[in-house]
């Protein structure tokens, strides 16, 4: 019987790997923190997505917010005023994706599955689930434009990434 590769505990293995980042790839220092090619993207926290690599852009072009679902919360606008304001921003893209958990169950579920994984009451945690993809994706681009600190200062658009091809098209 072949073992199971153990999952490293602690940090060491992240350490390591930045060192050899610090020393052999990053490039980066002394950058001014504007957003270079103008974009925002508001996208989902899963690790298929690539946010710069898939709009072909490099570090330092864009500036990136991500939650569960790509969602436009409290905090994304926020972020995106930000942007707008002090970052160079003249672009958004919100960009949720196929095949998102966010779209698997209801809040209800994820909470009840919380509740049994964590051993604590998750009956008060929100968790922006999504009911209809389409429908959130428009309301979320509706939400970006008519903001009073972003409103008609940027182009908004909104566009479902797919994560079996690698390409985005655009909904809203």
């Amino acid at each position: 019987m072949s073992e199971k590769p153990s999952t490293p505990s602690g940090f060491d293995d992240l350490i390591d790997a930045n060192k050899v980042y610090a020393e052999h790839e990053f490039s980066t220092g002394g950058f001014d923190g504007i957003a270079h090619a103008g974009v925002a993207i508001v996208t989902c926290m899963d690790s298929r997505i690539d946010p710069l690599r898939m709009l072909g852009l490099d570090p330092g072009d864009a500036k990136i917010f991500r939650n569960p679902g790509g969602r436009i919360t409290a905090n994304a606008l926020e972020a995106l005023v930000l942007g707008v304001h002090l970052l160079g921003v003249n672009r958004i893209l919100v960009v949720p994706h196929t095949k998102c958990a966010m779209t698997k169950n209801t809040e209800q579920e994820l909470r009840e599955k919380i509740t049994e994984l964590s051993g604590q009451d998750a009956s008060w945690q929100g968790f922006h689930v999504i009911a209809d993809q389409e429908a959130a994706l428009r309301q979320d681009v509706a939400a970006v434009r008519s903001h009073p600190l972003i409103a008609d200062r940027v182009e908004v658009g909104g566009f479902i990434y797919d994560v079996d091809t690698g390409l985005v098209d655009q909904r809203v």
